[in-house]
């Protein structure tokens, strides 16, 4: 087994230790890899009174320079990183190399924006009241953001939060997940190797009730970016008050797959729906929670799903052939599996399930499974692969997709573009992907929910950046 880690926070450019440690655990044994510091609020007040206090002064080119390098040295430790992704998350190797593929995107989108300017220019004499004045817009840092993150994408989820931020020229402190908190602290001292004032970026670690609140209110802060459960966003939102906040929560997120379909084109559709439950162990809000699949070409798409299930290699993450590696921990894996047999109880016939080990849980395919079921209607944050028949009828496939309390992502297989178009229409959804998986994107694409999956603040490069800013207006006397 690897060496233990034993990590400090990073708190205005020190590493700060505590008495009390928190334990890393690995899933796929459980074996202890790391343990960070107990943080308290003391810790995070600290962090949030320096990123407060501290202007940066650094160019946009500057700043683009920072996050390319740190795109770079991603690139650099893309090995070393995705060692420690599987270790603390369980994911397979090849999801985390996918990952650090991910991240890297986020730092170089983010370098390229951080050189342009979004101002406008507004002429004054455009009406009988005219003058001959120009209004023109900048924008402006914030004083300190607070970013807290989830477990499932412990690279590319605060790399989401910290690029913009940078390419913005604000101060962040973090406060990672305590499942998953090692990425984050390398992260950091990645940044600081490219370049970033350490000022800009703090992680503080510990439990959610020793220093959560702090992360919440205190008085320095001006935004909340939280990805992660709905109970925990609404908690934020009703304790944020007039901090702006933006809230990722979780997703249902259905593939629709349409009964205009020929055989090709259901064994493409079969692909994107178990590539789409599976990734990331099927820890993604935007993985594929439910398969709506119209009931006159089901019973030639189910065999599809099934065999490809089949095919997925799954077992030890740390092997570099492994496709499936464990979910977060063993009672998450418990949970999603007692779904899966409420299902059953309830009519769902299981096709596949090689049965669970611990936290490995395998690709488990189940049909027939009632639309209304907690398998299907909660987020299952794991690699089940349900199939939902649904009539031959598009509106009351919307109805039946449009039915949870979640509003993420979605994907549909239709060759015809009225039904795409309708589908766009028609779903309550924040994305919607013709062909292609719910979760697809690419990292400046905009990227957020409705309903209980966020509060319409988008993500992805460009609309973090606009959001991390106030605008400023002025004007100026212009003779014309």
């Amino acid at each position: 087994m690897t060496e233990i880690r034993h990590e400090q926070m990073r708190i205005g450019g020190e590493k700060v230790d505590t008495e009390a440690r928190l334990e890393v655990r690995y899933p796929y044994t459980d074996e202890v890899i790391g343990t960070v510091p107990m943080g308290t609020a003391e810790h995070a007040r600290r962090a949030f009174e320096i990123a407060a206090n501290y202007q940066s002064k650094l160019t946009r080119y500057e700043r683009s320079q920072i996050l390319q390098r740190a795109g770079e040295i991603i690139g650099e430790k893309r090995e070393y990183l995705a060692k420690w992704l599987t270790l603390e998350l369980g994911i397979c190797h090849q999801h985390s190399i996918y990952e650090t593929k991910r991240a890297q995107d986020v730092y170089q989108f983010a370098a390229a924006e951080a050189l342009k300017d979004d101002g406008e220019i507004f002429s004054c004499d455009l009406t009988h009241n005219g003058k001959a004045r120009k209004i023109f817009t900048m924008r402006e840092p914030v004083r300190a953001i607070s970013a807290i993150t989830p477990f499932n994408h412990p690279l590319n989820m605060v790399s989401h939060k910290i690029a913009p931020s940078i390419a913005t020229n604000n101060c962040m402190v973090c406060k990672p997940t305590e499942l998953t908190p090692l990425t984050a602290l390398t992260l950091a001292d990645i940044l600081y190797e490219a370049g970033l004032p350490p000022e800009m970026f703090q992680v503080v670690t510990g439990m959610p009730a020793d220093i959560g609140d702090e992360m919440v209110t205190n008085p320095n802060i001006d935004i909340i970016t939280f990805t992660g459960g709905v109970p925990v966003g609404k908690l934020i939102a009703s304790k944020a008050g007039y901090k702006r906040t933006a809230l990722e929560l979780g997703g249902n997120d259905p593939l629709i797959i349409c009964n205009d379909l020929s055989d090709a084109d259901l064994d493409k559709a079969a692909t994107i729906a178990v590539a789409g439950a599976t990734g990331n162990s099927g820890q993604r809000c935007t993985a594929i929670k439910r398969i709506l699949v119209q009931e006159s070409v089901a019973d030639r798409f189910v065999p599809l799903v099934v065999e490809k299930a089949k095919k997925i290699k799954f077992g030890d993450p740390q092997d570099p052939a492994t496709e499936l590696g464990c979910v977060i921990h063993a009672q998450a894996a418990e949970l999603f599996e007692k779904r899966v047999y409420m299902a059953a109880d309830q009519g769902a016939k299981v096709l596949y399930d090689p049965g669970r080990k611990g936290a490995l849980l395998p690709p488990i395919v189940v049909d027939h499974v009632p639309h209304d079921s907690e398998l299907v209607m909660e987020e299952t944050f794991g690699p089940i692969i349900p199939i939902v028949r649904v009539p031959d009828n598009d509106e009351e496939v919307m109805r039946i997709s449009n039915s949870t309390d979640f509003g993420l992502s979605s994907g549909v297989c239709t060759n015809d573009l009225n039904r795409a178009i309708a589908y766009i229409n028609g779903l309550n959804v924040g994305t919607c992907n013709i062909w292609e998986q719910p979760g697809y994107r690419i990292e400046m694409s905009p990227f957020g929910g409705i309903k209980d999956s966020g509060n319409g603040v988008k993500e992805g490069v460009i609309e973090a950046m606009k959001f991390f800013t106030n605008v400023k207006t002025y004007s100026l006397p212009w003779p014309g």
